[in-house]
C-alpha cells in the first residue's frame, strides 16, 4: 500500500464535496510529476485531502478506488486519473505550518515542492501525519 496527499482548492472541490458526493474522478492534474504519481497508484492506497489556498490544512482520509485510466474528458491519453473514495474527515486538522516545523517532514512533497498537487508520503511520514491528526 501507498501513501498519497491530494491537494485541492476547497473553493474549487472541498473534502466536504467528497464527503457529500462519496467518490469523485480525481482529475484536473496536468504536472507531469504528478502524473507520474497518479499512474502509479493502485486501489486501497490511502491519502489525505489536503485543501491548499487560504486554509493550507490536511482535512480528510480518503482512499484510491480504482486504477489510473486516461481523463474521459479530455483527448489525451497522458492526462491520468484515479477514482478516490471519502473514508472520514481528520479528527483534527492538521496545518502546513504544523508540517513544515517537524524536521520529519523536510523531503516531504508537500514541502519542497509546494505546487506540486499530487505527492507521495512514506510510511514514517504517514504514521506521523496520523498521529499529529489525532487517528492513532
Amino acid at each position: 500500500m501507498a501513501y498519497w496527499i491530494l491537494k485541492t482548492e476547497p473553493t474549487t472541490y472541498a473534502f466536504a464535496d467528497l464527503q457529500r458526493e462519496g467518490r469523485t474522478v480525481w482529475d484536473g492534474v496536468a504536472n507531469n510529476t504528478a502524473l507520474i504519481h497518479i499512474r502509479s497508484m493502485q486501489p486501497g492506497d490511502e491519502a489525505i485531502i489536503y485543501h491548499s489556498g487560504d486554509v493550507r490544512s490536511a482535512v480528510g482520509l480518503a482512499r484510491i478506488a480504482s486504477m489510473p485510466y486516461a481523463d474521459p474528458k479530455l483527448d489525451d491519453p497522458k492526462r491520468a486519473v484515479v477514482d478516490v473514495e471519502v473514508v472520514r474527515p481528520l479528527t483534527r486538522p492538521v496545518t502546513l505550518a504544523a508540517i513544515k516545523a517537524d524536521p520529519g517532514f523536510a523531503l516531504l512533497g508537500l514541502v519542497r515542492l509546494p505546487r506540486l498537487s499530487v505527492v507521495p508520503v512514506s510510511a514514517e511520514q504517514w504514521q506521523t501525519l496520523m498521529q499529529m491528526a489525532g487517528e492513532i
